[in-house]
């Protein structure tokens, strides 16, 4: 193996979660900072709670709520989509000049 490229190895990083545990394992870094431990991920523990990170849960329903709007015949979704399209479209400036309007 070369000499000096792999990272120094620290067989004491305390890891604190944020529901207040810690606990030592091996790794290079030094502190380790998590939001979710085995004290508490509701697999381990048994409750029916969300872990969202960074809003997954949010953008996921949103997602289904947008998927929702379109439900039923192709036709129709397809019409909906036309349509929301023009309105979208009608909405947005013409020129440049109405363009510098509407950022001021």
């Amino acid at each position: 193996m070369k000499a000096r490229i792999h990272p120094n190895w620290n067989p004491e990083t305390q890891v604190t979660c944020a529901c207040g545990n810690t606990f030592t394992i091996g790794s290079t870094s030094p502190k380790i900072h998590v939001e979710v431990c085995f004290k508490c991920h509701p697999f381990y523990t048994g409750e029916n709670r969300f872990v969202d990170t960074k809003g997954r849960v949010e953008r996921f329903q949103d997602l289904q709520a947008r998927k929702s709007e379109f439900a039923g015949p192709k036709k129709d979704r397809r019409k909906l989509k036309r349509l929301l399209k023009i309105q979208e479209e009608q909405g947005r400036p013409e020129n440049l000049a109405e363009l510098r309007k509407s950022d001021k």
